[in-house]
C-alpha cells in the first residue's frame, strides 16, 4: 500500500482538488491520503496558515478578527461551490473556525499551534466529503482517534513512540482514509504541531506505523534536479537518491521539503517518491532509505550552495603545539550561546564556519574582541562574504579522479577556493568560496560532470 501526502498547492483550490481526486482514484494502492492546508492559488495569494496565524494574533491581541475569519472561510467555500456540496461540510468547518477564538488554552503557545493546526483539519474533512460526492468511498481520520500522539512543545511537537503501534491496530480496506497532517495530540488532549513542512513529517510517520510499500509526496515540480534552476538552466532530474545524499544536499539549501521531514520514512525503509500534482505521470525523483539499492550513473548526485555562511579566520603561530586552544574558544562560543558549522586549521592558522543567520552584529562585535582578549591571535579578521557549495554523490567514494575533476573545474574558472573538506563517508565534498563565486562554482562543476 501507498502512503500518499498533498502539498499546499495541490489542495489550494476546487481545480487543484481535481487533480488530487484524479490521482488517488487512479491507484488501488494508495489507501491513506495527507493533507496540507490550502495553499496559494496564484502569486501574490496567502496560505489558509498565514490566514490562521494572523487570526490567531488578532485574538491574542484582542483585536477584531472578523475579517481574516471571513477570509479563512472564503477559502474552503470557494472549493465546497467548485463540487456544489451541500451546506453540512461548510457549517462543521465555520463552527471550528469560529470557536478556535473561544476556546480555553493553557497559553498563548497552546493557543497558536491549535489555530495552525486548523488548515490542514479542515482540509481533511474538505477532501473527504468531496471523494465521497464523487463516489470514492473514503473517510475522515482524527489523529486523536488514531492515536497519533507527539511531545516534545506545542510548535515543535515530536512523535511520541506508541504512536506507532496505535497505528498499526488501524484496519486499512478499500475506503481510503483522509488524514490532516502536521500536528498532533499530546497526551493531555492539545493539539500540538510540527515545524513548518509538518505535513511531509505526518506522511512519514503514517508510512512507517502502516508499513507502507512506498510514500508518495506530491509537491509542484516533477521531480528534485541535480542544481537549482535559478542557478542552472534546465538541470537534469535525479532519478534516484539515497536519503544520506539527500541530507548532505539539504545542508546547502537543496530540497523540495525538510529532509528531517522523511526521517520516520527511512527509518522504516519505505521509499519515497516526490512527485508533481501537476504532471503525475513523470516518475519524479526515488529517495531510497539505504546508499547500497542502487549504482548511480554518474559520481555526482547533485550540487548546491548556500550564501548564509560567515566566518572568523584567525592566526598564531605555533597554534598546533598549544594544548587547550580549542577549548577556550569554544568555551566563548557556550559563553555566547552561538553553535558553529566547520573549524578547517592548518598547523597556525583556524577558521571556524557559523551560519549568520544564528548572530547578530552585536554579537559579532562581543565574540571578536573576547577571542582577541583570551587567545591573543597574531591575526584575526570576521568574513562576511563566504559560501559553501556541497558536491555529493555515492559515486564519490568509490572514484579517484572525480575530486581532481571538481577542483579542476573551478580554478579554470578563476574561482579561488578557501576550504576544501571531505568526510569519512566520502560521499561528499564541501568547498568554500566567495559568496560572488558561488552560482559560476555550481555551474562550472555541473558543466564538468552533466553537460
Amino acid at each position: 500500500m501507498k502512503v500518499v501526502k498533498f502539498g499546499g498547492s495541490s489542495l489550494a483550490d476546487g481545480e487543484q482538488f481535481q487533480k488530487v481526486i484524479d490521482i488517488v482514484s487512479s491507484d488501488s494502492d494508495r489507501k491513506v491520503v495527507v493533507t496540507s492546508a490550502p495553499g496559494k492559488r496564484f502569486d501574490g495569494d496567502i496560505k489558509v496558515t498565514d490566514l490562521l496565524i494572523k487570526y490567531a494574533n488578532k485574538v491574542l491581541n484582542k483585536e477584531d478578527f472578523h475579517e481574516v475569519y471571513d477570509q479563512i472561510i472564503s477559502r474552503y467555500q470557494e472549493i465546497s461551490d467548485y463540487y456544489e456540496l451541500d451546506d453540512s461540510t461548510m457549517n462543521t468547518i465555520k463552527d471550528k473556525i469560529a470557536d478556535l477564538a473561544t476556546d480555553n488554552y493553557i497559553d498563548d503557545e497552546h493557543l497558536m499551534a491549535a489555530f495552525k493546526a486548523h488548515g490542514e483539519y479542515m482540509n481533511a474533512i474538505m477532501l473527504a466529503d468531496v471523494l465521497n460526492h464523487e463516489g470514492i468511498a473514503a473517510k475522515f481520520l482524527n489523529p486523536k482517534d488514531a492515536g497519533f500522539l507527539v511531545g516534545g512543545e506545542p510548535n515543535n511537537a515530536d512523535v511520541l513512540p506508541e504512536t506507532y503501534s496505535n497505528l498499526e491496530k488501524i484496519k486499512l480496506d478499500d475506503t481510503k482514509i483522509i488524514f490532516p497532517g502536521f500536528f498532533g495530540y499530546s497526551t493531555d488532549g492539545s493539539i500540538y504541531t510540527f515545524t513548518r513542512g509538518g505535513s511531509d513529517i505526518t506522511g512519514a510517520i503514517l508510512s512507517r506505523g502502516f508499513h507502507a510499500d512506498m510514500y508518495e509526496n506530491f509537491t509542484d515540480v516533477d521531480a528534485i534536479y541535480v542544481a537549482n534552476n535559478h542557478v542552472v538552466d534546465h538541470p537534469q532530474a535525479i532519478k534516484k537518491m539515497s536519503y544520506r545524499e539527500m541530507r548532505e544536499l539539504s545542508y546547502a539549501g537543496f530540497s523540495v521539503f525538510q529532509d528531517e521531514a522523511i526521517i520516520p520514512a527511512v527509518e522504516g525503509q519505505v521509499p519515497v517518491n516526490v512527485k508533481n500534482t501537476n504532471n503525475p505521470s513523470a516518475p519524479g525523483t526515488l529517495i531510497v532509505p539505504s546508499q547500497f539499492l542502487f549504482n548511480p550513473a554518474n559520481p555526482i548526485t547533485g550540487i548546491a550552495s548556500s550564501k548564509r555562511f560567515s566566518a572568523l579566520y584567525l592566526h598564531r603561530y605555533l597554534l598546533n603545539k598549544e594544548v587547550g586552544f580549542t577549548l577556550k574558544l569554544l568555551k566563548i562560543f557556550y559563553k555566547y550561546d552561538i553553535p558553529y558549522e566547520h573549524m578547517p586549521s592548518g598547523i597556525d592558522d583556524l577558521t571556524i564556519i557559523f551560519d549568520k543567520s544564528k548572530l547578530n552584529d552585536e554579537t559579532i562585535k562581543n565574540l571578536c574582541n573576547e577571542v582577541k582578549e583570551v587567545l591573543q591571535p597574531d591575526y584575526l579578521e570576521w568574513i562576511d562574504d563566504y559560501a559553501i557549495i556541497m558536491v555529493v554523490g555515492e559515486g564519490l567514494a568509490h572514484t579517484v579522479d572525480t575530486m581532481g575533476e571538481i577542483i579542476d573545474s573551478l580554478t579554470q574558472n578563476n574561482i579561488a577556493i578557501h576550504m576544501l573538506n571531505q568526510g569519512a563517508s566520502r560521499i561528499s565534498v564541501m568547498i568554500g568560496t566567495q559568496s560572488k563565486d558561488a552560482d559560476k562554482a555550481v555551474r562550472a562543476i555541473y558543466n564538468t560532470f552533466f553537460n
